[in-house]
């Protein structure tokens, strides 16, 4: 039997032969559609690969192990890294080569093709795999397009192709065939789906449209046009112009590349009216000819329209709301609740804010924790994953969406939503059953245990929080927030007017109230207490501040942290009473200053500290944040000074190495804690630390997140993690298995 097959050779019945998503394009092209021409090489040259290569029983005894270690990630990553070497190891076999090497000659010598898996259970009904195995574009020449298809074959054994087998119980031996297909230069592209997979409704369509190649749309890199298509008549219904900054398209080698777009294009509106009739009756007929709503991705080049896949909707029955989506951003914290608008423009407008409503905000600070608190959910224009409306709703649990540009003007009072802080969704109308976000988690055992060498410690911001995250396998509060504790005890004043009527009194007595909370909660496990690091912008917020506040273009990096309480140390002095006084009931209360640039003002702020009652108490440490880039000059100067430990602060450090703004949506993509140039900071920062006796820690969102992050921050030697209690459960098990390993490791080097 030929191991190729060319599309027009092929149908929904070959899936065993070209799978999913080779079948489908046989089906649209004997179907009639206009499709990009191509070939299939079938699943199995695959087998016959392996058979001849000596390799086949092996890869089947390791992928039987590795279905075991789903919830062992390091585990499955080694499995995984083995079956892929297997992999590449048989190659392609002569035979299947030589088949190659003729039907892309026919295709055309030379033409630049599209490689792309299609596993055989890829694209079947209720399973999509989608981005789960490789596809390669632009390639060229034989050599290029056998290895490309080999890469596709061991794609089938990535940790996350393994794991997604398992969670949709696809028992069958992985099986991978792969198209070739003649590249489009596509002007413009996206998907389309012939039912709305946004409410359910079938009597709709929805187009995703951008320039370029469909890469920079299917892959999310662009806020694409959203066209929404009434099916009977193809009358347009919705439309709504997306900020596309890029596209990616041919370079003149052939390959792909990202290319800016002009301002004037950047809102341009990517398909004309004509457009979207010529493409809904192409839908349409697409859909009648399955017989069931279609996935459907298609391309313009030339002024053709082109069909380059077709899949069958997968998630189309299990969507919950009926309406369509109002806003939407980046999703900030897990949970899903309903509750009336209240557009609020500040925190003075929080009275009116009802207990249960949905919060729409411009953006919060922490002078807005009252309505916060009252809230069902929490919606804003801006900010990304680490702003303050980020942290406090993940910290109190409450669903929240970011960045989406224009709730406040596009949520209306009154209106009934439903917001999906997991998929960063506002839609229309309520549900009647409530997901509830993600809160700390309940403890699995009594007390923090002590068998791991990685202390584990959580973050925590309001004292209302503290019995209960007291109760989770913690070895202390690694990171107390002061800027929401002390906008309460300040009643939303700021400081300076406080002091100008002689109000210090009275806020101190409430923040010695608060923190004893936490401290008695935790006691005897340390809390470590960041003081204010309040922005100027943040600080004007406040109740009398624009009296006291400078204007700044940039606050971010401007007037803030330990270079404040130089300039300024009347709030400093009110916070190390507080600390004072707190420490005589429960000595279990430290101190941490945040961003600290340099080290003579490091010296002078440690200077009004041993001049306050707190500088006398006995065992208490000192700590600063490390997020300024200076520190990896200046850490040896501060232990020095008597600085005891230091805590990375993932969130400005990644701010400040890749010059991105943190609360920026537009530049959200570019926030990466993990990027290469983070990961080499936060090590150098580490082994500093070491090598001055310090302890160090990390406090930022990171670990939280992404608790594989915690296993690097172990093998770089850090003393302590201070996660989210959300992720407390998760990091302990990854920091767990990752001194395992180092310990295995250096057992068997010493073997």
């Amino acid at each position: 039997m030929p191991s190729i097959r060319w599309f027009s050779q092929l149908g929904l019945t070959d899936v065993p032969f070209a799978g999913g998503k080779g079948a489908n394009l046989g089906e649209l092209t004997r179907g009639g559609f206009p499709v990009p021409p191509g070939f299939v090489i079938g699943a199995d040259a695959y087998r016959t690969s392996l058979r001849e290569a000596g390799v086949e029983a092996e890869l089947n005894r390791l992928l039987a192990e590795s279905t075991e270690l789903v919830d062992d990630q390091a585990g499955l990553t080694s499995a995984c890294t083995r079956l892929q070497q297997l992999v590449h190891q048989a190659g392609m076999s002569a035979g299947v080569r030589g088949e190659l090497d003729k039907a892309y000659a026919e295709l055309d010598h030379g033409l630049r093709v599209a490689v792309r898996s299609s596993a055989t259970a890829e694209d079947a009904p209720g399973i999509s795999f989608a981005g789960v195995n490789e596809s390669f574009t632009n390639v060229t020449g034989s050599g290029e397009l056998s290895a490309r298809v080999v890469d596709c074959w061991a794609s089938l054994f990535s940790p996350r192709a393994v794991a997604y087998r398992v969670a949709q119980e696809v028992r069958e031996a992985p099986a991978m065939a792969v198209i070739v297909q003649q590249m489009v230069d596509a002007e413009r592209s996206g998907v389309a789906f012939t039912a709305n997979p946004a409410t359910g409704s079938r009597e709709e369509m929805l187009v995703e449209a951008g320039f370029g190649l469909g890469e920079s749309v299917v892959g999310g890199t662009v806020e694409p046009d959203t066209y929404t298509i009434r099916k009977a008549d193809s009358r347009l219904t919705q439309l709504n112009i997306g900020r596309k900054d890029h596209k990616v398209v041919r370079d003149a080698s052939g390959r792909q590349t990202r290319v800016d777009l002009a301002a004037a294009e950047t809102d341009q509106r990517v398909l004309t009216d004509t457009d979207l009739r010529e493409l809904s009756r192409l839908l349409v007929q697409v859909e009648e000819h399955y017989g069931s709503p279609q996935d459907v991705e298609w391309a313009i080049a030339d002024g053709t329209l082109w069909v380059v896949q077709s899949r069958p909707i997968t998630t189309l029955e299990r969507r919950m709301p009926t309406s369509a989506v109002l806003v939407s951003g980046l999703g900030a914290s897990f949970g899903t609740a309903s509750g009336a608008v209240r557009v609020i423009q500040s925190p003075a407008e929080s009275g009116a804010l009802r207990p249960g409503e949905v919060l729409v905000a411009p953006m919060t600070a922490p002078d807005w924790l009252p309505a916060i608190r009252k809230a069902a959910a929490l919606v804003t224009n801006s900010g990304g994953m680490t702003c303050h409306a980020a942290i406090v709703a993940r910290e109190l649990g409450l669903p929240c969406v970011v960045g989406t540009r224009t709730a406040t003007t596009t949520l209306r009072d009154g209106v009934t939503v439903t917001v999906d802080g997991a998929n960063g969704t506002v839609v229309e109308g309520g549900i009647s059953a409530v997901r509830e976000p993600a809160r700390a988690e309940q403890p699995s055992e009594p007390a923090p245990s002590q068998s791991l060498a990685t202390r584990i410690y959580v973050n925590l911001a309001m004292p209302d929080q503290a019995e209960q995250v007291a109760e989770l396998p913690v070895d202390g509060v690694g990171l107390l927030r002061a800027e929401f504790l002390l906008t309460e005890a300040l009643g939303g004043e700021h400081p300076g007017r406080i002091l100008a009527r002689g109000g210090q009194e009275p806020a101190i007595t409430a923040m010695v109230s608060a923190l004893s909370t936490i401290t008695a909660a935790f006691a005897p496990r340390p809390v470590v207490y960041r003081t204010a690091d309040f922005r100027s912008n943040e600080f004007r917020h406040l109740t009398g501040g624009d009296d006291y506040e400078p204007v700044e273009d940039n606050p971010m990096i401007g007037y803030r942290g330990c270079y404040r309480y130089v300039r300024d140390p009347s709030l400093f002095r009110m916070e190390l009473e507080a600390l004072a006084r707190v420490r005589e009931r429960t000595p279990n209360l430290h101190l941490m200053i945040p961003f600290v640039r340099t080290r003579w003002e490091l010296e002078q702020c440690l200077a009004e500290v041993d001049r306050s009652r707190l500088g006398a108490a006995r065992g208490l440490h000192r700590w600063v944040m490390a997020e300024v880039p200076s520190i990896l000059h200046w850490l040896p100067e501060y232990a020095r000074l008597g600085i005891d430990g230091v805590s990375i602060g993932s969130n400005d450090l990644t701010q400040l190495v890749l010059g991105v703004d943190r609360d920026s949506e537009l530049c959200a993509p570019l926030f990466d804690e993990s990027d290469t140039s983070v990961l080499a900071a936060i090590g150098q920062i580490i082994g500093a630390a070491r090598r001055a006796g310090i302890t160090s820690s990390l406090c930022g969102q990171a670990p939280s997140n992404n608790p594989d992050f915690a296993e690097h921050l172990v093998r770089l030697g850090i003393t302590s993690i201070s996660v989210n209690p959300d992720a407390v459960s998760a990091v302990r098990h990854t920091v767990d298995v990752a001194e395992r390993k180092i310990l295995l490791e250096a057992a068997r080097t010493r073997l």
